[in-house]
């Protein structure tokens, strides 16, 4: 037995805990049978994922004047969980307009067909090839949804990205798709320069260098749905549906009425935007102050 100085004994525990520290956090395997999403959490030098408690209750049918948009996604989803050809998805466009609620409400309508979700930030996006790792072999089918997504030019998880879209070395496997949400069309900002430099090539216009880079990779989605800000009255039927729920969830009736309308629009007007999310803001705070009264 060999004996060691205090000083040397309290040394290494300082080591040992400093390695601890490096080392991936112990955590359980999530059990994807009672777990219906998980977010990757960085770790030191990896990872782990932790399951969602409590996941977003909204439905499909919540979601107004995104008709066009429900119908596309839920056609490839289902493509998805039939085993059949399906492609990674980009939804882009204006913000609050419902491309974060729509892949939730998807995981609400099909969970129980073997829909899961994995949330991940996008700096985590450089251990894209371990989140796949970490799934492949479950007998569910994976949405990897990275939500509102930006890069600034250089940036690893936009390599990253673009390569397991591509079919490279880090490609998802078949039971992975991904979901992108994004207020860019191209993921990148846009400058007034970035358009110089096209030239004609047997009688068409092609791209300058710099716009056909920013748009490799957004062509790497397979299908893009764009949402827009809403019109009037479809923005009036979604603050109708959002008082409608909450007086069924509150037990109480809200009827509609001139004053009610005309608010509404006010509100809209306040926030500069027509969009579902300003729809539910605007029924919180109308349904809130009429109880309060």
């Amino acid at each position: 037995m060999i004996n060691l100085k205090p000083e040397v004994v309290a040394q290494l525990e300082r080591v040992l805990s400093s390695v601890e520290m490096l080392l991936p956090r112990a955590v359980p395997a999530v059990d994807w049978a009672g777990c219906h999403a998980a977010n990757w959490r960085r770790h030191s030098f990896s990872g782990y994922l932790e399951p969602v408690r409590a996941t977003d209750p909204v439905r499909l049918d919540q979601l107004l004047g995104v008709d066009e948009q429900k119908s596309a996604l839920i056609s490839n989803t289902r493509q998805f969980l039939q085993g059949l050809p399906a492609n990674n998805a980009l939804l882009w466009g204006s913000r609050g307009t419902g491309k974060s609620s729509l892949v939730k409400a998807l995981l609400n309508e099909y969970a129980r067909d073997g829909l899961r979700i994995i949330q991940v930030e996008k700096e985590d996006l450089v251990h894209i090839a371990e989140i796949f790792a970490a799934v492949e072999d479950q007998p569910y089918r994976f949405i990897m949804l990275c939500d509102d997504l930006t890069f600034e030019h250089g940036e690893l998880a936009y390599k990253m990205l673009k390569s397991a879209l591509d079919g490279s070395v880090y490609s998802a496997p078949d039971n992975v798709l991904i979901y992108v949400t994004s207020n860019r069309r191209y993921l990148l900002p846009e400058y007034e320069d970035d358009y110089l430099g096209g030239k004609y090539v047997k009688g068409q216009l092609q791209q300058s260098e710099m716009q056909d880079e920013k748009s490799s990779l957004p062509d790497r989605f397979g299908l893009w749905i764009a949402f827009h800000v809403f019109t009037q009255d479809r923005y009036l039927d979604a603050v109708k549906l959002c008082i409608e729920a909450w007086g069924i969830r509150l037990g109480c009736q809200l009827p509609w009425s001139k004053e009610l309308e005309l608010a509404a629009i006010r509100w809209s007007h306040d926030k500069s935007k027509r969009c579902g999310r300003t729809a539910y803001q605007f029924s919180k705070h109308w349904v809130g102050r009429a109880l309060l009264r």
